[in-house]
Formats: structure tokens, C-alpha cells, sequence
């Protein structure tokens, strides 16, 4: 995926994620403390490709990454948001009062970049060192940035068009609710159709 491509998937899911209060503290997160977060680190897992857009910026620290770790290798798991959030909270000053809202925008941020990357072809090794890819290949790059732009602002459009205060997950939360929602717009546009 695009640079391009990640910035507008984690705006989405920013957006998403205050609409569907994922967590309390995303529920009464300030937006000028949720959609700066998660773009902070949005390109972060990129670090170790020399040639993405932070890459790029950063050769210095790119490039040793890139040579140990190989590009979607350790910086595209959970066990590198997991090692994050330990050395952040490790070296985090306890009198530097970080908002939540901030540290939870900034871990939606890489893990939508993950997420993204799992849409590709090549997938991601969520549970790296194993070399197991995880991948739902929806867009795929002959295809250009066409499809990857459409799929990602229709995305921003769904996080601003879902309903906040929705209840959460369980037998009537969210999930359960989009699901009777679609059935029974299926079952309409098919009773429509036969009456034809």
C-alpha cells in the first residue's frame, strides 16, 4: 500500500474507532489528541523500507533495519506494537503526563498500517519470527492506486456515515446490527426483484 493509501486508511480508522467507542477511552477521546496520534505513526512500520516515504526521511535508521529485519518482517507484527508500547512505557518520564487518548490514537495508527498491508498480496507476519503471512489480498498493485484510493476514502466515508453510541460487540452490538442491517436489505432487493 501507498503512503498515500495508509495516511487515509488511519484517518478512517481514527474515525471509526471514536463512532464505535472501541474502548472507553476512544469513546471520550479529544480529535485534535486522536487523528494527530494515529497519524504520528501511521508510516511508522515503513521504517524498515530505505525507499518509503519515512525510510526515505530516516536512511539512517531505515537502512540497519532494513538489513537485519528485511522490509514487513519484525516492525509488521504484534510483538513489535508490543515491545513499543513496553519501551515507551519504560521510558516515558511519570511526570510527563501523556493523555490516553494520545498513546491509544498512536497504537491505532501502526496497527491501521498493519491492518492495510494485510489487504496486499504479500500480506504481514503478525507473529513474527514465525514466517506465517497473514493476508486478505484485496488490492493488488498492477491494478494501481485507483482501487486502494477508492477503497480507502469509501472506508472514511463508512467511519463518518456509522452511527456513534452504537452498543459494542456482543448479540446486539455492533457487528450483530450491520449484519441484520445487510440481510435484510438483500432480502428487500431480492423480494423487490421477484415482484419484477
Amino acid at each position: 500500500m501507498t503512503g498515500e493509501g495508509h495516511i487515509i486508511f488511519a484517518i478512517a480508522s481514527a474515525i471509526f474507532a471514536k463512532r464505535a467507542e472501541l474502548t472507553p477511552v476512544m469513546a471520550e477521546a479529544d480529535w485534535w489528541h486522536l487523528i494527530p496520534a494515529t497519524l504520528l505513526t501511521c508510516l511508522l512500520p515503513d521504517i524498515d523500507h530505505p525507499k518509503s516515504l519515512l525510510g526515505q526521511r530516516l536512511r539512517w535508521i531505515s537502512q540497519p533495519i532494513a538489513r537485519v529485519f528485511g522490509h514487513r518482517g519484525f516492525t509488521h507484527s504484534l510483538l513489535a506494537v508490543a515491545a513499543a508500547l513496553w519501551l515507551f512505557q519504560v521510558n516515558v518520564p511519570k511526570d510527563w503526563p501523556l493523555p490516553a487518548d494520545v498513546l491509544q490514537g498512536m497504537t491505532l495508527g501502526y496497527l491501521s498500517h498493519i491492518v492495510a498491508d494485510m489487504l496486499t498480496p504479500a500480506g504481514v507476519p503478525l507473529l513474527w519470527p514465525c514466517r506465517w503471512r497473514f493476508r486478505l489480498p484485496i488490492l493488488r498493485s498492477q491494478k494501481g492506486n485507483q482501487l486502494e484510493r477508492v477503497l480507502c476514502l469509501g472506508l472514511v466515508g463508512y467511519a463518518l456515515w456509522f452511527p456513534v453510541g452504537m452498543p459494542s460487540f456482543g448479540a446486539n452490538g455492533w457487528p450483530s446490527q450491520l449484519f441484520d442491517t445487510l440481510q435484510n436489505g438483500v432480502g428487500r432487493l431480492i423480494s423487490a426483484q421477484s415482484a419484477q
